[in-house]
């Protein structure tokens, strides 16, 4: 038949699946009729030795003699040796924006021990999404140039380095993955090169101090002493209270302020002196040894269930100890944050003599350069590093002693 308005109209539907017909006139322009009633224009044609069909549209949106014009374009395309199926796709994977693979990223990306991400890595990427990529997050992820990435980089940078330099180690891991999943029809990859790589060419990445504050090792005896002092006096609320002992157990342990904060009863085991993490930071789950101390602090607490460390109002468990933090800081002069404190467990383990991969392991922190603690050793269960956690705590105590035994202080009986 010659496809017109008035022909295609009436086509009686297939009983089942679809049926072509195809125009009397120009080879390779037809119809296809499926059995719900739904009628659209195709075209069809030999490209490179191989049958290729693609659809124009549906009748309706297009008539007749616009799909047939729409149809000579493509079958002379065709004949030229596109596949027009291949382009749309082609196109398709193209269009893919910066925001979209993000999305993606999130979902497929695993760790190396083959976990899905945590959900507070994949709130870091959305942050800098949101934050230093904002205005190209409907961009085709495949138009991030080179150039863009200098530029950008040179801007953030002037407001901070860390962030900039974080951002781009974001950026570059999404680019990676989007190399790999979008690529063209015949398999050839879209992105032949990661543009964040422009930054390693250039030598543009600057370098970023690592920070080493913390409570330095002559005036731990004042600031324990004052953290003591804030833990044991009536006059703090509970919630104050809270706080100060979440200081304390930060110090004694050396757990990272987001494991520590969000301690529950259930994972503490005040008679076998240990406690329990659950997909910590590294995706393992780890038993630790409280120290004497530690468990003290612990064992004042009151409320034993739920959350150790509870909310100032409503369900939850406390954000954080920067209050807490600044008013012992007015009153030693010490102004650290709550990572400051992993950093000073560090350091007096280092005075102790504790060896390195042990402290490593009482800190939960990977011994990638170890290949045998790694690999071959269980550091899923430290809790014969007891004596270790009791010699660190103990310093802080022995420095307090010094320092209120100097000053004439008077301990309570909760102190001592």
């Amino acid at each position: 038949m010659r496809i017109k308005n008035t022909t295609v109209a009436r086509v009686s539907p297939p009983a089942k699946g679809y049926s072509l017909h195809w125009d009397d006139d120009l080879t390779g322009f037809g119809l296809r009729v499926t059995a719900a009633g739904a009628r659209s224009y195709i075209v069809e044609s030999r490209v490179n030795g191989k049958t290729r069909r693609a659809t124009i549209g549906k009748h309706g949106v297009f008539t007749a003699d616009q799909a047939r014009k729409i149809a000579k374009s493509k079958l002379g395309d065709m004949a030229k040796g596109i596949d027009l199926s291949a382009e749309r796709k082609r196109l398709k994977t193209e269009s893919v924006t910066l925001a979209k693979a993000v999305e993606s990223y999130l979902s497929n990306r695993v760790t190396r021990a083959g976990l899905p991400l945590k959900d507070r890595t994949k709130a870091d990427i959305r942050y800098h999404l949101r934050t230093t990529f904002p205005d190209w997050a409907d961009k085709p992820v495949m138009g991030i140039t080179r150039e863009m990435i200098q530029r950008r980089y040179s801007d953030r940078a002037r407001r901070s380095v860390a962030q900039a330099n974080q951002a781009m180690r974001v950026l570059k891991g999404i680019m990676n993955y989007a190399a790999a999943q979008y690529r063209a029809p015949d398999g050839r990859r879209l992105i032949v090169e990661n543009p964040v790589d422009v930054l390693r060419d250039a030598s543009m990445l600057r370098a970023v101090k690592p920070k080493s504050s913390m409570v330095p090792l002559e005036q731990i005896g004042r600031w324990w002493s004052a953290v003591q002092a804030k833990r044991t006096d009536p006059a703090q609320t509970l919630a104050s209270v809270a706080a100060a002992d979440l200081v304390a157990l930060l110090a004694l342990t050396g757990l990272r302020v987001g494991e520590a904060r969000a301690l529950k009863w259930s994972q503490i085991d005040l008679d076998g002196r240990s406690l329990s993490l659950i997909d910590t930071k590294n995706r393992t789950d780890i038993t630790l040894p409280l120290s004497e101390v530690a468990a003290s602090v612990l064992q004042n607490r009151p409320n034993r269930e739920g959350w150790v460390f509870p909310a100032r109002s409503g369900k939850g468990h406390l954000k954080d100890v920067r209050g807490q933090l600044q008013i012992l800081a007015e009153q030693t002069g010490i102004n650290i944050t709550a990572h400051d404190l992993r950093r000073t467990f560090r350091a007096v383990a280092a005075a102790c003599n504790v060896e390195l991969w042990r402290t490593k392991a009482l800190m939960n922190h990977k011994q990638n350069d170890d290949v045998t603690l790694a690999h071959y050793t269980d550091l899923s269960d430290v809790r014969n590093l007891k004596p270790e956690a009791d010699r660190i705590a103990g310093y802080f105590e022995e420095q307090r002693r010094i320092l209120e035994g100097a000053n004439g202080v008077k301990l309570t009986a909760s102190q001592r």
